[in-house]
């Protein structure tokens, strides 16, 4: 006699009136009406049965379902097939009636049963959805053929629909190749940033902050039951963002959820398999193999895949996986706490695997987790320079604070190895302790019995290295003799085929060159490096040095030679076989800066975007403020000057120097676009914080400043004329000319003459001011610069007006007041007035006195003066008659009549 049946699972589950929307997996499983089977396969805890549920009762009465909730009793073919019989006959009446007394008899092959259910499912003339909830429980053996064949043999108006937490035994390649399979998997069931935040702030109201949504969406990987966990852990807490800081595996919750609903479930073996590799970040079946002494790992971490055991494909060939981050929490605090003493062997295996398989990193992070200091540095020393060819300071930094200090004195060339490292950061005194340490070894003042040296081939480049960072040290302290005799000690003393410290100790004889204003022994110097650099395989610097080679032409005003050292650059980069190199993205920032001073927007807009899509791993360290102070630029030639100002402020604070000298601070570049807003008092104040004068003696290195000062003087001038004032500017100019000149610096020459012209002009000297200007148009054609002249304010259209109409002239014009050529709309020469403003100069314009015009306007006369100054300064002008023969010159006098 047939057992009972339990009637409630056959029930479609009640749908929840608290739910977040899934439109998009509904829009997947809408697709289940044009295939056999849809398979919803994911780990415990995705939400599968909810979102099935879910899905059916969108429906309607339009759909006709058959739900099965499966149990593990459920696995004997005769109870499961009456259990799918009997769920079908919920949907379709009368369904497989002559097939469930074949069931009960224990001879008829199961094909035959089925058969008679298809036979009858035929005559169906709408859609039916028969849904295995479940699945996993039941599937084995004895009914892997039976469900091969209804699937083969399902008619058309007739769906499968499996949930399971592994894959079934079923064709699944087959009926993917052919078009009749709907996939959704944990990757799709996972939770959205978006879904995440609707959770937790709308469904269980939390009102938690953006910044703690990310936080436990990123722990949790979207894993719906982790997040239900979370939830209930948070309710009740006062810290609710200390509580998920520290959200991990060892909540009791979620150690209790997969304690029971994974680990318990599975068999020994496995239980062993997953606790010991879970000292793993990854997993591959070789160093699985390794780090458990078994074999078979390939095959072991297949299954795992196929059993959605919470392993995370890393590749499409299935070779590297790694745990769900909070599952690996769990197994690894069961490891640490049933087995203590066999975490350091796991984790010395796998370093020992790692270094086997030439990767140092994570060798050294295994043999650091098992204690072992003393392999971990011997590791470090030989993992040294490879990754000082691909620029990894950062790595080489945190391995200094791992190894500890008494490890590091008794090796050398360790010591000096870490120096580089310290050095780009910054930490000079701690830079300084290290050279200490190699020199009392070198000098014969330590018992070199026990000096420690794993890298022997690195010994005898210690003494050139140790001058090479004796004169970065002294550079970095503003020494450069000191840094010109150091660096030419470390040429002396290396060997013949040290082509990196040679190349290291040129490139700092270079920058302590170029500090002083030597442009052409800095480049060459310079140019010396790069080639050692190449031969040494150092790529990645060699694409560092480009941008010093560059700003060095750029100084000169040789713009077209800076745009090919880039070019050059990125060609090398692109000759390389390996990953993108590092700077790559900083050569397309270089070559943006150059397409903005010729005025092609697009163009830099376009290697700015090129720079950003390359990604991080591209980036050396300044590029992040780099790139901003290229974009920066771009926006203030277009006339946004508030998202310029935005994006200096934005570089300012990702500020990261190194030896080159700063000669563009990033507040000067800030000082000039207030000066442009007509924001003069925070620029005059930045000029008082900085100690500038114009009484100060030239400086190469202040260069930049001082004619960061002497534009915000003119343009303090033009609002308030003080002769004083403009006085000062014009002796200053007159010096600055002459030290550029002698250091063929003609590149700031054009900045100075431009500046020049227009003091001039202010003095009323319009002669002086044109002589000025000419000579800087024949020194800037040449070379395509436009935004110096363009940036230069409304008082510079006035004078290239009278230098004549020469093409080169004319474009300067278009490219400051596009609107007199055909190009409307578009005003970068000057900050865009303010509707407001227009209407002020529309009345400026006409015979209204002041307090006539506050009359028309309705407002107080003081709020006139105000926009009468700010009209002023955008303008340039200091007087009422100036400003409207300014505006009809920029034909605004016509657009105000539009308005």
């Amino acid at each position: 006699m047939a057992s009972p049946l339990v009637e409630t699972k056959l029930y479609v589950p009640r749908r929840r009136r608290s739910l977040v929307a899934r439109p998009r997996l509904s829009a997947r499983l809408s697709r289940a009406a044009e295939s056999r089977l849809t398979l919803v396969s994911a780990p415990a805890g995705f939400g599968k049965t909810t979102l099935l549920g879910e899905w059916l009762a969108a429906g309607g009465e339009k759909r006709s379902v058959a739900w099965l909730s499966l149990e593990e009793t459920d696995g004997r073919p005769a109870s499961f097939w009456t259990y799918v019989i009997r769920a079908l006959q919920t949907a379709v009446p009368g369904v497989g009636a002559g097939a469930l007394p074949l069931l009960q008899s224990a001879g008829a092959p199961v094909e035959t049963v089925l058969t008679a259910v298809v036979n009858d499912l035929s005559a169906v003339p709408d859609d039916v959805y028969l849904v295995l909830d479940d699945y996993h429980l039941v599937d084995g053996p004895d009914l892997q053929g039976g469900m091969a064949f209804l699937v083969e043999h399902l008619p058309p108006r007739v769906h499968l629909v499996v949930s399971t937490r592994a894959d079934p035994a079923l064709p699944l390649a087959r009926l993917r190749a052919r078009g009749d399979l709907v996939e959704v998997r944990a990757a799709d069931l996972r939770f959205t940033p978006e879904e995440v935040a609707a959770y937790l702030n709308d469904v269980i109201g939390l009102d938690l902050a953006a910044s703690d949504i990310a936080a436990l969406e990123g722990r949790t990987e979207g894993w719906i039951a982790a997040l239900q966990l979370a939830a209930l852990s948070i309710q009740g807490r006062d810290d609710v963002a200390g509580f998920i800081a520290g959200f991990a595996g060892d909540d009791r919750y979620i150690v209790d959820y997969l304690v029971e609903e994974v680990l318990e479930r599975q068999p020994a073996d496995v239980r062993d398999f997953l606790v010991q590799t879970s000292i793993l970040d990854r997993l591959t079946g070789p160093l699985c193999d390794a780090v458990t002494a078994q074999r078979g790992g390939r095959a072991r971490l297949e299954s795992l895949d196929r059993g959605n055991l919470f392993v995370v494909p890393l590749d499409d060939s299935r070779r590297w996986y790694r745990y769900h981050h909070l599952f690996a929490d769990v197994l690894h605090a069961h490891l640490v706490d049933e087995q203590p003493d066999r975490v350091p062997h796991l984790h010395r295996r796998a370093s020992e695997w790692y270094e086997r398989n030439g990767e140092p990193a994570p060798a050294i992070r295994h043999a650091l987790a098992a204690g072992d200091v003393e392999r971990a540095a011997g590791l470090v020393e030989l993992a040294i320079p490879a990754l000082r060819r691909s620029r990894q300071e950062a790595t080489i930094r945190a391995w200094v604070d791992a190894i500890p200090d008494e490890v590091v004195r008794i090796r050398p060339v360790l010591a000096v190895g870490f120096i580089g490292a310290l050095m780009a950061v910054g930490e000079f005194d701690h830079a300084e302790r290290r050279l200490r340490d190699a020199e009392r070894w070198l000098g014969g003042t330590g018992d070199r019995a026990w000096m420690v040296v794993m890298d022997e081939g690195e010994l005898p480049r210690l003494p050139a290295a140790i001058e090479t960072y004796r004169a970065a040290l002294a550079l970095a302290r503003g020494n450069a003799p000191a840094t010109i005799r150091h660096a030419r000690l470390a040429m002396d003393r290396a060997p013949g085929d040290d082509h990196l410290v040679r190349a290291a100790a040129s490139a700092l004889l270079g920058l302590a060159l170029w500090g002083g204003g030597d442009l052409d022994a800095a480049h060459q110097a310079y140019s010396v490096s790069v080639e050692g650099l190449e031969r040494a395989g150092h790529l990645s610097d060699v694409l560092g040095c480009s941008i010093t080679l560059a700003d060095i032409r750029i100084t000169q005003a040789r713009l077209g030679e800076a745009l090919r050292t880039y070019r050059r650059a990125l060609r090398l980069a692109a000759e390389d076989d390996g990953p993108v190199l590092r700077g790559t993205a900083d050569m397309y920032v270089g070559m943006s800066q150059i397409a903005c001073e010729r005025d092609d927007l697009a163009t830099a807009a376009e290697h700015l975007r090129r720079a950003e899509e390359l990604g991080e791993h591209t980036w050396l360290p300044q590029n992040p403020y780099r790139w901003r102070v290229a974009m920066a630029q771009v926006r203030e030639a277009e006339g946004d000057l508030d998202g310029a100002l935005d994006l200096l402020d934005e570089a300012q604070r990702v500020y990261t120097g190194d030896f080159s000298p700063n000669v563009r601070p990033i507040p000067a570049m800030r000082a000039r676009v207030l000066t442009a807003q007509g924001r003069l008092g925070e620029a005059l104040s930045w000029a008082r914080e900085q100690g500038l004068s114009t009484e100060d003696d030239p400086s190469y290195l202040r260069e930049f400043e001082h004619l960061t000062l002497a534009r915000v003087l003119l343009a303090q001038h033009r609002q308030e004329p003080a002769e004083p004032v403009v006085r000062d500017v014009a002796e200053l100019l007159r010096r600055l000319l002459r030290a550029a000149e002698g250091g063929a610096r003609w590149g700031s020459v054009i900045e100075i003459l431009v500046l020049q012209a227009l003091t001039q002009q202010a003095r009323g000297d319009v002669r002086g001011g044109l002589a000025a200007l000419e000579r800087a148009l024949t020194l800037a054609e040449p070379e395509g610069y436009v935004r110096v002249f363009a940036g230069a304010g409304a008082p510079m259209v006035s004078l290239l007006r009278r230098a004549g109409r020469r093409d080169y002239v004319r474009r300067l014009l278009a490219a400051g007041n596009p609107a007199e050529h055909n190009a409307p709309g578009r005003q970068r020469m000057v900050q865009p007035l303010s509707e407001r403003e227009l209407d002020v100069l529309r009345l400026l314009a006409s015979d209204l006195d002041g307090p006539e015009i506050a009359r028309a306007l309705m407002v107080s006369l003081n709020t006139l003066r105000t926009h009468t100054r700010n009209i002023y300064a955008k303008l340039g002008v200091n007087n009422r008659r100036a400003a409207v023969r300014q505006a009809a010159d920029l034909n605004l006098l016509s657009r105000t009549r539009e308005h």
